[in-house]
């Protein structure tokens, strides 16, 4: 039999594995269309097709886990699906060829993230067992990613796809260890999805989720390019987000003992605020070394909002709609709002330039905090 303590191991191992994906196909994309030639607005038209898919993608996948007899199988068959689309990617560079794989790419790829918080918080709730250590296993695997993909793409770019293609493989592997964990609609009655939006206070968490992941959607498709510009190197791009990465674990070692305190709301405002400061200093430096001190910001910033949303979706959701929480919560904090960040920021950015636009987007963070901290004054 296999005890909670090994499963707990097995549950790092997963969450170290699959974040190093992110570090290189969320860093790197961005590159490889800059290497193929396209502009900034190509790129930030073929960068938002994953979260234009995801509106579609993220709900399915979420009500499919929830009446699936295992919610582990859904994400099986996810990541064999994303390790299949990612081979075809390298094939061609022409830009309606790349609008394919991306699309396909994303239906699978993008509810790999929620489905396995699902997973991972819905049997740690059980053993009382805490998601810190196990979240922060990602934030190191993402932050040693990033330098090997940096190493890697400064001598070929290609070899991304291939790096991207073993992390998946083995996060796939993985989930066979991790327990099983059922979709709890499966032989009941089916609940709608859009019984979550009765809850009037995770709406009002959720819209400053989208507001702030707005202005990281910009950065997340723009700071590599615009570091780039500076003169920046591949290998000090993925240096920069070593030091963004490791700049969680403070967050992460002491996460439910801050959340406990101050609240999810103030959590999360007080990760806008930071957001705020970060892009308006971004906005002023003109060096690319001079951003890595400042990606330690990195760690105030997303995590906090990640964090604070998937606990509180998971203690405050029902049983049966927990997956779609998740899923719902990533597609529009990080799938509607990456649209906008990437999208219309690619355009705007054609015309005011990628260091005029972090200035925009420290006013709307600036402005977000002065809303939601006034709405939150008033909460009762």
């Amino acid at each position: 039999m296999v005890t909670n303590k090994k499963l707990y191991y097995y549950f790092i191992t997963f969450y170290a594995v699959f974040f190093m994906g992110g570090a290189i196909y969320g860093t790197f994309l961005p590159v490889y269309l800059d290497y193929l030639g396209y502009s900034k607005g190509a790129i930030g038209i073929l960068m938002s097709l994953g979260p234009f898919v995801a509106i579609i993608a993220q709900p399915f996948w979420g009500i499919t886990s929830d009446r699936a007899k295992s919610k582990n199988f859904v994400l099986q068959i996810l990541f064999l699906c994303s390790i299949f689309t990612m081979a075809l990617y390298p094939l061609s560079s022409n830009f309606y060829y790349l609008i394919l794989v991306i699309t396909l790419f994303t239906f699978f790829q993008t509810s790999t993230g929620p489905i396995s918080d699902t997973i991972t918080l819905e049997y740690l709730s059980e053993t009382n067992q805490k998601f810190g250590p196990i979240r922060m296993a990602g934030t190191l695997g993402y932050a040693l990613m990033s330098v090997i993909a940096g190493f890697f793409a400064q001598r070929y770019i290609g070899s991304i796809f291939v790096l991207n293609i073993i992390v998946m493989f083995l996060a796939f592997m993985i989930v066979f260890k991790l327990p099983v964990v059922k979709g709890h609609q499966f032989g009941r009655e089916h609940i709608p999805i859009w019984r979550l939006f009765s809850n009037k206070n995770l709406v009002i968490l959720m819209t400053l989720n989208f507001l702030v992941q707005v202005t990281l959607g910009f950065y997340y498709t723009y700071f590599p390019l615009y570091f780039k510009q500076l003169g920046g190197s591949s290998s000090l791009l993925g240096w920069s987000y070593f030091i963004s990465a490791v700049s969680e674990v403070p967050f992460l070692l002491y996460a439910d003992r801050i959340l406990k305190k101050i609240g999810t709301r103030y959590a999360l405002l007080g990760a806008t605020l930071v957001a705020a400061i970060r892009w308006l200093l971004i906005f002023f430096v003109t060096k690319p070394y001079v951003f890595l001190p400042l990606q330690l910001l990195h760690g105030l910033i997303f995590i906090v909002l990640y964090y604070s949303m998937a606990t509180y979706i998971n203690e405050e959701v029902p049983k049966e709609l927990k997956a779609s929480g998740q899923t719902i919560n990533n597609l529009i904090g990080m799938g509607i709002s990456r649209i906008m960040g990437s999208l219309l920021g690619g355009f705007l950015s054609d015309i005011y330039g990628i260091k005029t636009m972090f200035l925009y987007n420290s006013i709307l963070a600036f402005a977000t905090v002065l809303v939601f901290g006034y709405v939150f004054l008033r909460w009762k």
